[in-house]
């Protein structure tokens, strides 16, 4: 019986060297055979990107009703990370966001592929659009309807309704960028869409842009209340706070990481910059308005969101205002910016996508190799 136990035991230890041995194995160390590649899908267009926008009415998100298929080519890679779960495609009359909820997009859809969207069931928005002498045209987008309210789009999630509305086609030639070198060329950021304008939306490539010395970005106190509030924002503007070593609030990256931005902020760059929205300053129990430095606290800023961020970083064309908007998130976010471009000294080439956020022309970049020092 002994005898039986001590093997009954040694058994046990052998195969539990061997299930430890297996573990610390490759499972399968041969090659797999790569999926075949997807069927290119050719639909029938029935409008361009200019006739769908053109059923747009400001502030009036449109769910589509009727079978309406437009086509593009994809303009944008979110590989570099500047772009966030939405990729652009443009046609001869302009070009649009799609919204879909997914990251890694670059996998799915390539720069220069043919995209087809059948649009039944989605909702035709616009981001970024304001009323006013101050506001203007935003950018327009297909999505789902935001069941919140908060935005007139939201994102296509589900991997089954992507497949129902979001068709991809062959491989076609990557988008040539059109050449903008004069502002006469460029649309008027107040009343502009693509059906006036078919530089709207599209990959666009500015030459000859000079620093305006300014840049913009939008703090938050707490992410977990309300965004819109003015007692939750504070505006890094050029009206709010001081110019030190020759950049607005020192800020002479085209973004701030997380890292980033907590060495501004415990730098105490921005302490005189006040919190507040607009004309609506947020006060202090004694009547005086509220700055950043005034909640320093035990000198961590406990009360302030600490996260990545994007910048607007202002340049001109001809005296026109354009907004280089970088991501917080993008490989490049922390790139300092050269010297001599922000001395004035130099301009630079731009190649991005050109898009209208309230009345103002933005461009977004797909990566770094977009920035080019004009000589």
């Amino acid at each position: 019986m002994k005898k039986s136990i001590i093997a009954l035991f040694a058994l046990a230890a052998l195969v539990s060297c061997q299930s430890l041995k297996e573990e610390f194995q490759p499972v399968f160390t041969s090659f797999y055979k790569y999926p075949a590649r997807y069927q290119a899908d050719t639909l029938k267009t029935t409008h361009t990107i200019a006739q769908l926008v053109s059923l747009y009415t400001p502030e009036t998100p449109l769910t589509i009703k009727d079978d309406i298929v437009i086509s593009g080519v994809v303009s944008t890679t979110d590989q570099p990370g500047n772009f966030y779960k939405s990729f652009f495609i443009q046609d001869e009359t302009g070009g649009i966001e799609i919204k879909v909820g997914k990251n890694s997009l670059y996998n799915d859809y390539l720069p220069g592929q043919r995209i087809y969207v059948y649009c039944k069931d989605l909702t035709l928005g616009m981001y970024g659009y304001k009323t006013g002498n101050y506001g203007g045209m935003g950018m327009a987008q297909i999505g789902f309807s935001d069941p919140s309210g908060t935005y007139e789009t939201s994102y296509i999630e589900s991997q089954m309704i992507i497949n129902e509305h979001i068709f991809r086609g062959p491989q076609e030639f990557p988008v040539v960028p059109v050449v903008v070198d004069s502002p006469s060329r460029l649309p008027d950021p107040k009343t502009a869409t693509q059906s006036t304008n078919n530089l709207v939306g599209k990959l666009v490539t500015f030459k000859g842009l000079k620093y305006a010395n300014e840049n913009f970005v939008l703090l938050y106190l707490d992410s977990t209340k309300d965004k819109k509030a003015y007692s939750n924002r504070v505006f890094l503007s050029d009206s709010n706070g001081l110019e030190k070593d020759g950049a607005r609030h020192s800020i002479t990256t085209w973004a701030m990481s997380e890292s980033k931005m907590k060495e501004h902020l415990l730098a105490g760059d921005w302490d005189d910059a006040k919190v507040g929205s607009g004309n609506t300053m947020l006060m202090d129990d004694a009547g005086h308005e509220v700055t950043l430095g005034a909640l320093k606290g035990d000198g961590t800023y406990p009360t302030v969101e600490k996260a990545a961020y994007s910048v607007s970083q202002y340049f001109t064309l001809g005296g026109t205002e354009i907004q280089v908007r970088t991501s917080g998130f993008c490989k490049f976010c922390d790139v300092e910016i050269d010297p001599d471009i922000l001395s004035g000294k130099k301009t630079i080439t731009v190649t991005g996508i050109l898009s209208l956020y309230q009345g103002s022309i933005q461009v977004t970049v797909n990566s770094l190799d977009d920035f080019v020092v004009d000589e």
